[in-house]
C-alpha cells in the first residue's frame, strides 16, 4: 500500500506543476491544446472546451501543449493571436514559470503546516541513557531532571533550560588537559524524581572530544510546543534556502565524484517515499515537500527542456529585441537532453550501487 501512496504522491507533484503552467497559460489568453499526466501514447482521454486531458502510458512526468510552442507552427486564423510565440515575453516567463512557482509554494506550505502541528521541545524527562557513561546505572528513562548543582532553572524556557544546564557540567573539568573520556575533577549533583520521590546523586562527568565538552550520558525527550504560524513559516523559509544552497552547491560541483554520489534518481526517491510512509504521516509529507522543492529549483535550471531554458531564452529574447533564431533552440535543446540524460544515468546508477545497503535514500 506505501508504494501506491508514493506513486499517487508523485502523480499529484506533477499535476500540480502542469496545473501551474496550465492555469498561467489560461489567464494570460493562451490556447491550451492538452493537459496529460505522463507521456507517450495515450491511454485515455476527455475533451473539455479547447481543451484535452488525458492520461498516457509512459509514467514519467507530465505535459501541457500550449499553441504556438514552436515559432513554425502553423495555426488556424481564428488561434493564431493566442499562440504561445506570438505573446509578449513577460507573458511567456509567467507561463513558463508557474509551473516551478507552484512546487516551491507547495513545498514551502507543507513544511510550514509540518512545523507548526508538530513542534516540539526537550522536556525534562529522560529518554535515553547512553552505556559506559557516568548516568549508566544511576538514571533511567522517565527520571524527571528538576535539578543541576542546585539550579533549578525556573521561568526558563526549554531551549534556555537546557543551555544553561549544558553550560553548568561543562564547567566541571578533567584536571590538566582535557582528552577525549577524562574524568571531571569535580562531580555534578544531579536532582531528578522518580516515581514521585526526589533523588540527588553525584556523578564525574566525562569530556567528550567530538561534543567539545563534558558530558554525564543522557538524552532528554521531547514534549509538544506551541509556535506561531510566523515562526512556523520561519522555519520553512530556512529549510527551503538550506535545500536551494545544497542544490546548488550539488550541480556547481557536479564533476566532482562525490559531489555526483549525492545525487539520486527515481528508484531511490520511490524507497525513500516507502520508508517515509511506513514510518510516520509526518516523514512523508517532509519528502513531499523535499521532492516538491527539488522539483521547482531543478525545473529552474537554464537549460532546455526544463522550465528554466524556456525562460532563459525569453529573456535572452528580451535583451536582443528580436527572437532567437529557432536553428540556435534547437541546437539548444539537444545538449540539454543530453545533460538531462546524463542526470539521469548519474542518479540510477547511484540508486543502483545502493541496492542491498543501507544508504539508499533521497538526496
Amino acid at each position: 500500500m506505501s508504494w501506491v501512496i508514493v506513486f499517487l504522491g508523485f502523480c499529484a507533484l506533477i499535476m500540480l506543476h502542469e496545473a501551474g503552467h496550465y492555469f498561467a497559460a489560461k489567464a494570460t489568453g493562451m490556447r491550451v491544446e492538452k493537459f496529460f499526466l505522463f507521456f507517450g501514447p495515450k491511454l485515455w482521454s476527455f475533451r473539455r472546451g479547447e481543451t484535452e486531458y488525458g492520461v498516457a502510458s509512459i509514467p514519467l512526468g507530465g505535459y501541457v501543449k500550449i499553441s504556438g510552442m514552436s515559432p513554425e507552427e502553423e495555426l488556424p486564423p481564428e488561434v493564431a493571436d493566442r499562440a504561445y510565440y506570438r505573446q509578449p515575453v513577460w507573458k511567456r516567463i509567467v507561463v513558463i514559470a508557474a509551473g516551478p512557482a507552484v512546487n516551491v509554494v507547495l513545498a514551502f506550505l507543507i513544511l510550514a503546516g509540518v512545523f507548526y502541528f508538530s513542534a516540539a521541545q526537550p522536556s525534562r524527562e529522560v529518554e535515553r541513557v547512553e552505556p559506559g557513561t557516568a548516568a549508566a546505572g544511576v538514571l533511567r528513562p522517565g527520571d524527571r531532571i528538576v535539578a543541576v548543582d542546585g539550579h533549578r532553572f525556573a521561568g526558563l524556557d526549554a531551549e534556555a533550560r537546557n543551555e544553561r544546564f549544558r553550560d553548568l557540567v561543562a564547567a566541571h573539568r578533567c584536571p590538566g588537559r582535557q582528552v577525549d573520556g577524562c574524568v571531571a575533577a569535580t562531580p555534578v549533583r544531579l536532582t531528578f524524581s522518580r516515581g514521585g520521590e526526589l533523588r540527588t546523586v553525584s556523578l564525574r562527568p566525562r569530556y567528550d572530544a567530538e561534543a567539545g565538552r563534558a558530558l554525564i550520558g543522557f538524552a532528554y525527550g521531547s514534549e509538544p510546543a506551541q509556535i506561531s504560524l510566523g515562526t512556523a513559516a520561519g522555519r520553512a523559509l530556512d529549510a527551503i534556502w538550506t535545500v536551494t544552497e545544497r542544490t546548488a552547491e550539488v550541480f556547481s560541483r557536479i564533476f566532482e565524484a562525490e559531489q555526483r554520489r549525492q545525487l539520486s534518481g527515481v528508484v531511490g526517491i520511490s524507497d525513500a517515499g516507502h520508508r517515509a510512509v511506513e514510518t510516520s504521516a509526518t516523514q512523508a509529507l517532509l519528502l513531499l515537500a523535499l521532492v516538491s522543492l527539488s522539483l521547482g529549483i531543478i525545473n529552474l535550471l537554464p537549460i532546455l527542456p526544463l522550465d528554466g531554458g524556456h525562460i532563459f531564452w525569453s529573456l535572452v529574447e528580451k535583451a536582443r529585441g528580436r527572437p532567437v533564431s529557432l536553428r540556435v533552440m534547437e541546437r539548444a535543446s539537444i545538449v540539454g537532453f543530453a545533460f538531462v540524460a546524463v542526470l539521469f544515468f548519474i542518479g540510477l546508477s547511484n540508486d543502483l550501487g545502493r541496492l542491498g545497503t543501507d544508504s539508499l535514500e533521497a538526496r
